[in-house]
């Protein structure tokens, strides 16, 4: 009988321990689904992609990019690991950020203004260009919002010198029906509720002196370097490069999740896009080093959950 109850307590403690570390992995990797600190591939860009500032999804194998120089529109194979087709669209520029409507892709440019290129991957592209008309400039998010046939435009600045503006972020949208700018933007982010955020969930942000009591407080600049929209999820994600943060809101616009970006592998984040599996791709515009883009496979059992 003691040795029945030896063994009983020997199983108890694995089991317990079993459990205890699901939690701990749960814990880190956060209601993402993600562990950032770990990609689960890296792909090393060639030089024509040394400054690639956009990326967007094609297929389970392949994904569109720019770069923040040249007006051409590159087809990168993930599973050959190389550019498999490009296409000139437009003279050299800012180019952003790039986002996919089944087989029409649309590119923005920093200034604002958007180019649809139609049957991209046809033997006769067409290329439109809008300008888009908004106040802000540095213009680098853009993705596709499905559930509203829209696209969504994230400006790095604010527009005019209204210090009230200072405080806030905005999001634009483009109806992708009448091809025009949403006068009004659908998301206005206050920096004090995500700093609010920051400070309540400790999590690791940039800091400032803070008022008398406070050691430090979060001093968050959220400038959007990218933009996506989870697949299952339905979340919005934002990049802010310079601060290697990643933000994620619901589609009301309530911050949900912030989550400091390592330096050794996000050198300089500068697009995100999400396979159709949920997996996220984050690209580097490295300008001294090989540009990279980052794999991170989705944590959730396949099959659990389908496309919003």
């Amino acid at each position: 009988m003691k040795a029945y109850y030896i063994l009983l307590f020997l199983a108890l403690n694995i089991l317990f321990r079993d459990i205890q570390s699901d939690k701990d992995h749960i814990k880190k990797v956060g209601p993402i689904n993600y562990n950032l600190s770990s990609p689960d591939k890296i792909y090393v860009l060639p030089g024509a992609l040394k400054e690639v500032s956009g990326i967007t999804e094609i297929d389970s194998t392949s994904i569109a990019c720019v770069q923040d120089e040249n007006g051409i529109l590159f087809i990168y194979d993930l599973l050959n690991e190389k550019i498999k087709n490009q296409y000139p669209f437009y003279n050299n520029g800012d180019y952003e950020d790039i986002a996919r409507v089944d087989k029409t892709v649309f590119i923005l440019r920093s200034d604002g203004v958007l180019f649809e290129i139609k049957n991209f991957e046809s033997a006769n592209p067409t290329t439109e260009s809008y300008s888009t008309g908004i106040l802000a400039g540095d213009n680098e998010g853009l993705c596709f919002d499905r559930k509203a046939f829209r696209l969504l435009l994230a400006p790095k600045s604010t527009p005019g010198k209204d210090s009230q503006n200072k405080e806030n972020r905005f999001i634009y949208a483009f109806d992708l029906k009448s091809k025009k700018l949403i006068e009004k933007p659908v998301y206005i982010f206050d920096l004090k509720v995500i700093e609010k955020f920051a400070a309540k969930n400790r999590i690791k942000v940039p800091t400032k002196n803070g008022k008398e009591g406070h050691k430090k407080d979060p001093d968050i600049e959220f400038r959007p370097s990218s933009i996506g929209i989870h697949p299952f999820t339905n979340q919005l994600f934002i990049l802010s490069g310079m601060e290697k943060l990643l933000f994620v809101f619901d589609m009301n616009g309530e911050i949900e999740f912030i989550e400091w970006l390592n330096p050794e592998l996000f050198i300089q984040p500068e697009g995100i896009t999400f396979l159709k599996n949920g997996d996220i791709l984050i690209s580097n515009d490295i300008k001294k080093k090989k540009p990279t883009i980052l794999r991170f496979n989705y944590l959730r059992k396949a099959g659990t959950l389908k496309p919003k």
